[in-house]
């Protein structure tokens, strides 16, 4: 993946584009914690860590507003909250099934989408899950529910409400695979012996700033904003100190596993 480049704009263009993002002096940020890898919450405190609540604090602090972290369990109810207002920004995947209702900055990271399978199953890569007669649980909305609604030519798709659901339902049995984010299905697995996580992603996932549409105009001081957080090394810094060590910046997603 080549460098990310922001688009160039004025200093006062990115300060009034980033301050129309604040409603009423307060910035609301949509937070997936369905995603291990960008956002975790501690079960005692509710404290949330991770790179996308470090990526909100650093955008409220650059604002000069207050800000409020609204927890989601997926993505799809991220993108749900959307229309009824619930948020001025969330960290959602980028994805052409959305972009009729929200806009998207450039990337942050890149994050790989794979299969969990049992150990006996067979399975050595994801191509040999779309076969006839596989079922493969997949959270409902999430991207990789759109990406491999495009994707699978003859495994049945069949959907949970949550990332914690998907994977319950897949232990039940009669399902063949479940499909995730990388980090979180490693870390399933290290506590369910007779599963792995394939060694290959089916896809490399973007992930981005969005905004609703009647915001779009807020995306180049977004782009820029993201493009010197990453150029910093903050984004970098905020996987690293949340145990993120294998998730790739954007600029960084070359050197990830290859398909």
């Amino acid at each position: 993946m080549n460098r990310v480049e922001a688009p160039v704009t004025s200093e006062a263009d990115d300060r009034n584009g980033l301050a129309a993002l604040a409603k009423s002096r307060r910035l609301r940020a949509a937070i997936n914690i369905g995603n291990a890898a960008l956002a975790q919450r501690d079960e005692r405190s509710g404290a949330l860590t991770g790179v996308s609540p470090a990526i909100a604090r650093e955008l409220s602090r650059r604002i000069g507003c207050e800000l409020d972290l609204v927890i989601y369990p997926s993505a799809g109810k991220v993108s749900e909250a959307a229309e009824r207002g619930e948020w001025e920004i969330a960290f959602l995947a980028r994805d052409p099934g959305r972009a009729d209702r929200l806009a998207f900055s450039i990337p942050y990271v890149a994050i790989e989408g794979t299969y969990i399978v049992r150990k006996d199953s067979g399975f050595r890569g994801a191509a040999d899950i779309d076969r006839p007669g596989q079922r493969v649980c997949v959270t409902h909305n999430a991207a990789y529910d759109h990406i491999l609604s495009r994707q699978l030519e003859h495994a049945e798709i069949v959907r949970a409400a949550t990332p914690t659901d998907t994977l319950a339902l897949f232990l039940q049995g009669g399902h063949n695979a479940a499909a995730g984010i990388r980090q979180p299905l490693e870390n399933y697995a290290q506590s369910h012996p007779e599963l792995k996580v394939l060694e290959d992603r089916f896809a490399l996932i973007e992930q981005c700033i969005a905004v609703p549409k009647s915001d779009e105009d807020s995306i180049p001081a977004l782009d820029r904003f993201l493009a010197q957080a990453i150029e910093s090394g903050m984004v970098r810094q905020a996987l690293d100190l949340s145990g993120q060590q294998q998730v790739a910046v954007a600029t960084e997603a070359s050197l990830g596993r290859t398909a």
